[in-house]
This record gives C-alpha cells, structure tokens and sequence, in this order.
C-alpha cells in the first residue's frame, strides 16, 4: 500500500467521479482505475461502488478513508516539521476562531508569530462550536479557539483556557427595554440567538427559570455575527454578544448595551487541540504563541 493510493481513495471521495479524480491527481483515468483495484485486492475488500451518477465509497471505503485521511495528515505535517527546521518551505496551518477570540487575541497574537516564522501562512477561518471541533477531529483545522462546550469535549480533544470575555445583551437604539435595569424587565422580550444553542449567546444562561421567571422567547437565530450586525438594528430583539465585540461594533452599527443590575456570566476561550495527534511543529509554536498573548490580556485586565 502506497501513500499516493490512499491520497486516490480520499480525491475519490471528494469528488465522486473517476474522471475528476485523476484530473486532481494528475494521473490517467486506467491508471487510477488500476491503483484502485490494487488497493481493493490488498484490503481484500470492495472500496468503491460505481454508478451512472458517478462514484461513492463502500463501507470498507468510508471505515479506510477515516483512517486514511489521519494517515496522509500526518504525513503532511511530518513534512511541515522537516521543512520547518530550515525555514525553506512554506506551511500553511488553519485556525478556527470564535468571534470573541479573535477580536481578544488573534491579532497581536497572528503578528508576534510571523514576525518569528514568516514561512508559515496562517488561515484563520470564522468557527463556531460544534462545528469547530468537528473540523478539529477531523484535520481540517490544526487548532481551534473558541468557548468550551456546556459538556466539555471527549478525551481525544484537549482544551486549555486562554482567557475571559464579558458578555452584554444589546438592543437596537430606541428599543423600548434599552433603559431596562433588572432581567424581571425583560421577561416580554424577544430575542435573537447568535451562534448555537446553548452556545454563549444563548438568553438560557441569563437564568430566567431560576428566578421564578417565564423562559426568554428566542424567536430568531443568526449563526454569523456579520449577519448579526446587519439585523438586529433594524429588529425589536434583544441579543447577547461578547462585550468586545459590542464596543468594536455595536455603536457604529446602532446598537447599544442595556446596563443591568445583575452581571452577566463571562465565557472563557479555550484553544483546542487533537489529543491524539501530536502537533506540527509550526502548530505547536502557534499554539504557544496563543498562551502568551492570553496572559499578556488577562495582565492588561483587557
């Protein structure tokens, strides 16, 4: 079994045609026929069913393209290592990052890292749980930050607290419950839920139900916090966002943020790795380049 067979499996399963595939690989249509079938005559196995529509993975494909795909990404970063110790190649690493941690630590913390490994690209690509960890588990991301789910993650996840950041619940400006003091004001509200439930833009967490209060209403949910922006100025729903993210946008944009008497829980970042998985060498410095700007803030009292 050869790399390249495995890199023939996984381009297959991408693209569900023979011809596509060996145009991405660059290799002639029988010859990838004829890789293929080696590769089923070793795992004994069929790994590809054919079908006027094109192709599609066999349960023994899609039980080795999960393998395969841990296989060819370590392989990847052995390579991103080796290059790494000469400077000579350039590595490109994805980041999924929450909108809270990239407003707290991504730029001085992308900054300081390239100004020390300017060889490596940084992607840093908008990821919001559970997403975000689902594209950790499975390579598509290097790292991921963001705020740690209401049921911690599995053992093959590790999590590290980076930092704090306040939330606010905002209001377009004239919203009747905009002067509101006290979360009793808000039991009529409607609400708009940005990013996923139980998330921490979820009005869940506000508690509500252990105040002997009605549940808060969601009636809208907005997954982007660009499409957020765009809406909630012009809608009588109350949200709750990152404080940061609030102060950079809010008052540009026609928001503003009630002040209530009780204090808002805070949400801790968290980087995420694969436990699992050793990290690249360039992944590891980008991670601890995370750790340090997260005490640089929390020093600043940011």
């Amino acid at each position: 079994m050869r790399l390249q067979q495995l890199q023939l499996l996984l381009t297959l399963a991408q693209t569900g045609s023979m011809r596509a595939s060996a145009a991405t690989m660059n290799v002639t249509q029988p010859a990838l026929t004829k890789a293929l079938k080696q590769l089923e005559d070793e795992f004994g196995a069929t790994l590809v069913v054919r079908s006027p529509k094109g192709v599609r993975l066999a349960p023994a494909g899609e039980i080795l393209a999960a393998r395969a795909s841990t296989v060819v990404r370590e392989i990847e970063r052995a390579r991103e290592d080796v290059a790494a110790l000469t400077n000579d190649t350039q590595t490109t690493l994805s980041v999924g990052i929450s909108p809270a941690a990239a407003l707290m630590l991504a730029a001085n913390a992308v900054s300081t890292y390239q100004s020390r490994w300017p060889h490596v690209r940084v992607q840093l690509v908008d990821a919001l749980y559970p997403k975000a960890l689902q594209q950790l588990r499975s390579g598509e991301l290097d790292l991921a930050l963001g705020p740690l789910p209401p049921a911690g993650v599995g053992r093959d996840l590790q999590a590290r607290a980076l930092v704090a950041s306040p939330s606010v619940i905002v209001a377009k400006k004239g919203h009747g419950l905009a002067k509101a003091r006290r979360l009793e004001d808000l039991i009529e509200a409607s609400w708009l839920l940005s990013g996923p439930r139980l998330g921490p833009g979820d009005p869940i967490y506000l508690g509500f139900e252990q105040r002997g209060l009605p549940p808060a209403r969601v009636t809208v949910d907005c997954e982007s916090f660009s499409t957020l922006l765009a809406v909630l100025p012009s809608m009588n729903t109350l949200a709750i966002v990152p404080e940061l993210f609030y102060e950079t946008h809010g008052p540009r944009m026609g928001l503003v943020a009630l002040s209530l008497q009780e204090t808002l829980p805070a949400t801790t970042i968290h980087i995420f790795s694969r436990a699992d998985t050793p990290l690249s060498l360039p992944a590891q410095r980008l991670l601890d380049t995370f750790l340090q700007e997260s005490v640089s803030v929390r020093q600043s009292g940011l």
